[in-house]
């Protein structure tokens, strides 16, 4: 029977077997030393010039796949290594062999020598050796285990629901799949399981949870990964007010900070913020509330300066708003940070220095002495401080300062991460005008509920309406998405009314679902945790593709795969589909 070799010390004076990889080897002329490594650990091998094994031991090279039984005996105190859990014994070794060879790695593996990610991804199952890499996906096994733990306790019943779905509006782009049976239809591949759950609580479920995978065709970026996710699915029935998700799961992230990653809370008292108090004083939906630097509307304090930029916005309806900064940059620091802001739209970063009680800057001219003393006044401004200033469109200047927030707090070390910061932002607005289409859309999920029901979807100004809907962020990520949905059928079709779409578009897409409502479905509620990205949160990871097994690269590429791929004719026939030659 195999032994790992974390247990071996529990077989002191013992016979036992291992098997692993060579981690190194080591000839002392008739005495072999052997570094042996599998999931527990490391344990070194020695076998000497007598055994029979011998011969085999010199053939061995790096990573070759080994199995050796012998005796654990106890090391000398001089030679224990008190770095591993193995160091105070080794294995004589009395018979060796060879299970499988390898050729020199492609990839190093167990060196600090950086390799890039685009290699690490095409070995990633030799990537996948590295302790960080081992650690990670045992880590992950964990955190899926906690939240499945808590799930049950708390009385919520896992369902699998289809992989093979229709095609609906969810935000993203669908991964469609052809019908080799119904030619000239499609599957879709779920970008969430919203309408199978909501299903499940006209079907009588109290409560349902499933870890699901979701499909959507969106960009990679750092903290979104290509193609499939995972995410913590759930919906709980009888819930009329989102507050119920939002007690129900709280003790779960709480759980997850404190016992499962060891981080501290910023607030035990997790906070309720409008969408709009978090755009207008952070500049984003998805605020990183461990440092400060709120942005300020200093508006009404500018309204007759004379100069010029803040004059000419403010004469076309826009807003100027100011962070106060606690540090003195330089000229060459403010220049690059200028650079950094023009990239989301701003034509450059006015700004005042605050020296001796006093605003200097070249633009401190344009002020009077007493619009000086407002602006430091209004933002709370300190001998040292640098208040930098947007001037644009009330949204522009929200995004542009709101990215500048964020940026100042990674470049000042203000983001501690040993804490984390949760909030509910809550109250999102139900639509959102699309410069590019020039229309209406949905501003979050159309399954929402409109806070105030159908009476709140009479009123003219479509941009007003909120929605009961709410998501939760973790240090400036956002992690989960939910609502209170619409159950109603009237409510339904008003909604997508708003959108241009009749009801024999809502009837083609969600035709089961409105029949469905139609026999007594309950108000409900629910929400979805993307797991991927709060575990990348958790183990202090920038990027989310060190904390998945097989990711794509920053392209969308599985380039160990070499997907996507073209396939054979034969299947394109089959499904009655012809490649563009333009296509190709």
């Amino acid at each position: 029977m195999r032994t790992i070799t974390n247990e071996a010390a529990k077989h002191s004076g013992e016979r036992i077997t291992v098997q692993g990889w060579v981690n190194s080897r080591r000839d002392h002329g008739g005495l072999i030393f052997i570094d042996v490594r599998d999931h527990g650990g490391i344990l070194q091998l020695t076998i000497d010039a007598s055994k029979a094994g011998f011969a085999i031991a010199e053939e061995l090279r790096d990573e070759y796949v080994i199995e050796a039984t012998g005796i654990v005996k106890e090391r000398d105190d001089s030679l224990k290594n008190p770095h591993i859990p193995t160091g105070g014994i080794e294995l004589i070794v009395e018979e060796l062999r060879i299970l499988n060879k390898s050729e020199p790695l492609p990839i190093l593996v167990h060196s600090s020598v950086p390799v890039s990610e685009e290699n690490r991804l095409r070995y990633r199952y030799l990537d996948l050796r590295r302790d960080k890499m081992q650690s990670m996906l045992k880590k992950r096994a964990e955190f899926y285990t906690s939240i499945r733990a808590y799930m049950e306790q708390n009385d919520f019943i896992e369902v699998a629901t289809p992989i093979l779905a229709n095609s609906s509006p969810e935000g993203a782009r669908d991964f469609l799949v052809p019908s080799r049976v119904h030619n000239g239809l499609f599957y879709a591949l779920p970008q969430a399981p919203q309408q199978f759950k909501q299903l499940l609580m006209v079907g009588g479920i109290p409560r349902y949870y499933q870890i699901a995978t979701c499909f959507r065709d969106e960009d990679p970026r750092a903290d979104r990964l290509y193609g499939d996710f995972y995410q913590l699915d759930l919906e709980m029935s009888f819930v009329e007010d989102g507050e119920a998700v939002r007690t129900t799961m709280e003790p779960l992230m709480k759980e997850l900070v404190a016992n499962f990653a060891n981080k501290s809370l910023l607030t035990e008292d997790i906070p309720r913020i409008s969408y709009a108090d978090a755009m207008e004083r952070y500049g984003t939906d998805k605020p990183d509330l461990r440092f400060d630097m709120e942005l300020i509307n200093i508006s009404d304090v500018v309204q007759s300066c004379e100069f010029g930029v803040f004059a000419r916005v403010l004469a076309s309806g826009g807003t100027i708003k100011a962070i106060r900064v606690p540090k003195k940059f330089s000229r060459s620091e403010i220049d690059s940070l200028t650079e950094y802001v023009k990239q989301f739209g701003a034509g450059g970063l006015p700004y005042m220095i605050v020296e001796n009680g006093q605003l200097t800057s070249s633009i401190a001219k344009f002020f009077t002495d007493d619009e000086l003393n407002a602006i430091a006044t209004t933002v709370g401004a300190q001998d040292g401080d640098t208040i930098f200033f947007g001037s644009d469109t009330r949204l522009k200047t929200n995004k542009v300062l709101g990215e500048l927030r964020n940026h100042l707090g990674t470049i000042l070390g203000l983001k501690d991460p040993n804490v984390i910061a949760l909030a509910w932002i809550v109250d999102f607005p139900f639509y959102e005008y699309d410069e590019k289409q020039q229309k209406i859309d949905f501003g979050h999920n159309p399954f929402s509920m409109p806070k105030g029901g159908i009476a709140a979807l009479e009123n003219e100004d479509k941009l007003s309406i909120l929605a009961d809907q709410y998501d939760m962020v973790m240090n400036g990520y956002e992690i989960c998405s939910g609502a209170v949905r619409n159950h109603n059928p009237d409510v339904m079709y008003k909604v997508f009314e708003a959108v241009g779409y009749d009801a024999r578009y809502v009837e083609a897409k969600f035709g089961a679902m409105l029949q469905a409502f139609k026999y007594g479905a309950p108000p409900h509620a629910g929400c979805a945790f993307g797991l991927d990205r709060i575990f990348m949160v958790l183990m202090d990871e920038e990027n989310i593709r060190e904390v998945v097994a097989f990711p794509k690269n920053g392209s969308g590429i599985d380039v160990m795969m070499q997907s996507p791929s073209r396939v054979d004719d034969s299947q394109l026939n089959e499904l009655n589909i012809k490649i563009l030659e333009d296509a190709q």
